[in-house]
């Protein structure tokens, strides 16, 4: 499947699709690529072997498609995803159709092993061991590649074996991550329902004011009831029967009070039903998330706005937040939605909490974020020389602050501001590539910084000075979660007591 001219090649499950990689630890694990569809690798491999038929060297037909020899290579080792009308000129070049380059199938049972292997290395195994790299040579027999692929998949296999209950939705998360990535977290079904509801109560352009958002609910139906006893579990409840939004009377300071309305509202437009499992969780809780932020910044006028920035060179997360009258959070989410889709900027997104664990993270730019060894990212530790850890130092809170970051996939440029919660202080962080921090406000910044992670010596061991001096003088006390042992929350809906609900409902129904 290959989508229109102005995007990359895509597919779900291609090799650039696994859950996302960056600065630190482990990327997600490719997932493998179904009967009827092609990856990265794979289109490489097709377009090696027939260049290598042909007789034709590297610069030979980077010459006849007018490209460098440096993006030739990229595309056929499956680091690059050509576009649509350069893989046409491709097959033009060597001869043959883009449908056959496009074909699923490995060229040859030898180009088939060594995908595994490449698809292995890009997995998260090889980089939990901190095993770097290598280049799948000629020169390597099939029994020393069938060894290797042999071994990662057995560690790969002890893995899962191990996982616990709680691991289903670091895996429902990841597979949705990589949902996402591939579709470059852009979604045209909800920016019409967004735009949709927006047109039906009349919005004519501006911020989406509070009236609107109460004017949204009662066209579907709708009224809102602010009450001193919201089950403790939740955030809004809807009666559905009654077509009655409960949400509490104390907004949180950190979160914009339009949200949980727009939330509800969200789920009923959407149509979910119950899910029936962590992945119908969690998907609902991504759609929800997103109709809301594509309802508060609609698609025209933001693609509009962040267009005129770009010209300017001035993007801004924070003149974006003000703009739409948004926090800053979602300000930053609604750009993943549209900077590559919109844009053609990719881009990367974390949030992270004071302690340095990954809350919430995106990526479709190559980023590296760490990840365990299922290719889950949330829960697991950012390198502390990266933005979203450095901007917890910095005293001046009120204005943004910017960081290059040199990496093993590159140098990225971030933006980062802290928010606060009842759980403590995070991390917002949007960033991008070195070649497209040109867009930026902030890109002068002289701020720079280097992660070797997942090495240790780059900031998960102590300096030795320190490490011999306290190393056996130390004792802490760990501040243990209380959900550390626990199982899986039961019900319906994860954490939430469906008897408080039930009976909250029961008291709060409309008599006679």
């Amino acid at each position: 499947m290959v989508t229109a001219d102005r995007t990359r090649t895509r597919v779900p499950h291609a090799a650039y699709a696994a859950a996302p990689a960056t600065t630190v630890g482990a990327v997600g694990a490719p997932p493998e690529p179904g009967p009827d569809e092609v990856d990265a690798l794979t289109l490489g491999r097709r377009i090696r072997e027939r260049r290598l038929a042909a007789g034709m060297t590297l610069g030979r037909l980077a010459e006849a498609i007018d490209r460098a020899p440096s993006q030739v290579s990229a595309i056929e080792n499956g680091k690059r995803e050509p576009r649509l009308s350069m893989l046409r000129t491709i097959a033009l070049a060597l001869g043959t159709t883009a449908d056959e380059l496009l074909r699923p199938d490995a060229p040859s049972e030898r180009a088939a092993l060594e995908i595994a292997v490449e698809r292995a290395q890009r997995g998260p195994v090889f980089a939990a061991l901190g095993l770097d790299p290598f280049r799948v040579a000629k020169t390597m027999n099939d029994q020393t590649l069938q060894t290797i692929l042999a071994l990662h998949n057995e560690i790969d296999r002890l893995h899962r074996e191990r996982a616990a209950t709680p691991e289903e939705a670091r895996r429902a998360n990841a597979q949705l991550r990589a949902e996402m990535r591939a579709r470059d977290n852009f979604y045209p079904e909800l920016e019409a329902k967004a735009a949709e509801l927006l047109e039906a109560v009349g919005h004519a352009g501006g911020p989406v004011s509070h009236q609107l958002v109460a004017d949204m609910a009662s066209h579907l139906g709708y009224s809102l009831h602010y009450v001193g006893d919201l089950p403790h579990s939740t955030r809004s409840v809807t009666d559905k029967r009654n077509g009655r939004i409960y949400l509490p009377t104390q907004q949180s300071p950190s979160r914009d009070s339009r949200s949980p309305i727009l939330q509800a509202l969200a789920s009923h437009l959407l149509g979910h039903e119950e899910p029936g499992n962590y992945g119908d969780f969690l998907r609902q809780r991504i759609e929800t998330n997103y109709l809301t932020a594509a309802i508060l910044l609609p698609e025209q006028a933001a693609v509009r706005y962040l267009s005129e920035a770009k010209n300017l060179r001035r993007i801004s997360m924070e003149e974006l937040r003000d703009h739409f009258a948004v926090s800053y959070e979602t300000a930053a989410h609604r750009f993943t939605n549209l900077a590559t889709a919109r844009l053609d900027i990719p881009v990367h997104f974390m949030k992270v909490h004071e302690s340095g664990t990954i809350i919430k993270a995106y990526e479709n730019d190559s980023v590296r974020f760490p990840s365990d060894a299922l290719g889950a990212v949330e829960g697991t530790t950012v390198c502390r020389n990266w933005t979203a850890r450095t901007v917890f130092d910095v005293e001046d809170r009120f204005s943004p602050w910017y960081q290059y970051t040199d990496t093993s996939s590159g140098t990225f440029w971030c933006t980062s501001r802290i928010e606060k919660a009842k759980e403590g202080e995070y991390s917002v962080s949007v960033g991008v590539p070195f070649e497209h921090v040109k867009w930026f406000r902030g890109r002068e910044t002289p701020h720079r910084a280097v992660s070797r992670c997942p090495d240790e010596s780059c900031c998960r061991r102590a300096p030795d000075e320190l490490a011999g001096k306290w190393a056996d003088a130390s004792w802490p006390a760990a501040r243990t979660p209380t959900s550390l042992l626990a199982a899986l929350p039961t019900g319906t809906f994860p954490g939430v007591d469906q008897t408080e609900v039930y009976q909250f409902l029961e008291a709060h129904a409309p008599r006679g």
